[in-house]
């Protein structure tokens, strides 16, 4: 199990590209980079300079910044199973190289055409050469749609790459969202077993697996988790950031305590302005209603204990829960304090009358909160009919 130890890949800058609206400039690429160094992000991966112009002089200037400003966060760049992928990669001076090469015999046939005999073949020239070239670089293999390769490719190929002896770690990548967490859990812990390499994981959410995955993988050995910020990525992307800071804080708040969680609702807002979207509504801890507490039996718990009906601390990420109370489900202990909020002295019985009018008026259509306010303010003055 792998919790406490785990690193968090950002890849933000790499699947967070391949979005549909996501377009970034390099400056806000400086800034989402400084803002997840900040956060703690240990490694952020960028889109290969063999994308485009613009994608080489941007991975330069990251890297330029990083190293200039010491950061602690190190910078990696994803590139495809080919020698001039590599020559390139290297020459921008990151400090890791992420090789990916599909298995499945979808991606065979209709991405490179290579067999899987082609497939080691081609590996192991594109790894030789670049710990030939770069002896610390940190360096992955991964294969993409893991999930629906066939188990005994999967296999040779991870084995053949782990007895080269070049490589830090190896990748699965769940590319379609088709993984149950128990398929996930199988394999990592096999590769673990069989290669004691680092395992990262990459899973894409198209079947709402991903946190889960991500998860199972931990549990199972991984050690690197694959995010990008609210998710983004490819169709409905991957493992969010802020979904596995909050699955794991969960289970164990000490096991994200090395992030700086505050920072956690700037970035979600950030990348959601960048990309001209809403951060949704249920979003994990950044949502709006994420720590609105609305019925009345769990109001009147949470304000005695928070923990009666919240798993995550709002104050831990800067964020303050909510009480909504202009509704017919509201209870007379959410009006108490609200009342007290407003310093005002009411006996109980008149709370309760207040609280009945409220949930009478609402039955029509809810109350603002100044609606609210202003009948406590009139019983409090002795003229609340």
């Amino acid at each position: 199990m792998s919790f406490e130890q785990f690193s968090v890949i950002e890849s933000t800058l790499r699947e967070g590209e391949q979005f549909s609206t996501a377009t970034f400039s390099t400056d806000e690429k400086l800034e989402i980079v400084r803002l997840l160094n900040e956060f703690g992000a240990e490694m952020i991966e960028l889109t290969s300079p063999l994308a485009s112009p613009q994608s080489e002089a941007d991975v330069r200037a990251i890297t330029r910044m990083v190293r200039a400003e010491k950061m602690q966060t190190r910078i990696l760049t994803h590139i495809r199973c080919k020698r001039e992928d590599a020559v390139r990669a290297l020459d921008t001076g990151v400090h890791g190289v992420d090789v990916v090469i599909g298995t499945s015999p979808q991606l065979m046939q209709h991405s490179h055409g290579k067999s899987i005999r082609q497939v080691i073949d081609a590996a192991g020239e594109v790894l030789s050469y670049i710990r030939e070239q770069a002896p610390d670089v940190v360096l992955r293999f991964s294969t993409e749609d893991s999930f629906r390769s066939r188990p005994a490719d999967l296999y040779r190929v991870y084995l053949a790459v782990a007895d080269l002896g070049l490589v830090n770690r190896l990748g699965v990548a769940d590319t379609v969202g088709v993984a149950l967490p128990s398929q996930v859990s199988a394999l990592v812990g096999q590769l673990v077993k069989l290669t004691g390499l680092d395992i990262e994981f990459h899973g894409h959410n198209d079947s709402g697996c991903a946190i889960a995955n991500a998860c199972a993988a931990l549990e199972a050995g991984a050690t690197h988790i694959d995010t990008t910020i609210l998710g983004i990525g490819e169709r409905n992307g991957i493992t969010p950031l802020g979904g596995l800071v909050a699955r794991l804080y969960t289970i164990k708040k000490s096991y994200v305590a090395k992030y700086n969680l505050k920072l956690l609702p700037r970035l979600d807002q950030l990348i959601a302005d960048i990309c001209d979207i809403d951060i949704p509504f249920n979003n994990y801890i950044t949502g709006s209603s994420a720590f609105i507490h609305k019925a009345g039996i769990h109001a009147k718990a949470v304000l005695a204990d928070p923990e009666s009906y919240e798993s995550i601390n709002p104050d831990d990420f800067g964020i303050t829960r909510g009480i909504s109370i202009g509704h017919r489900l509201t209870g007379w202990n959410a009006i108490r304090n609200r009342a007290n909020q407003l310093g005002l002295t009411l006996e109980d019985t008149t709370v309760q009358q207040v609280t009945q009018t409220i949930k009478a008026r609402a039955d029509v259509q809810p109350l603002s909160l100044p609606e609210v306010d202003d009948l406590l303010i009139a019983a409090a003055n002795g003229v609340f009919e």
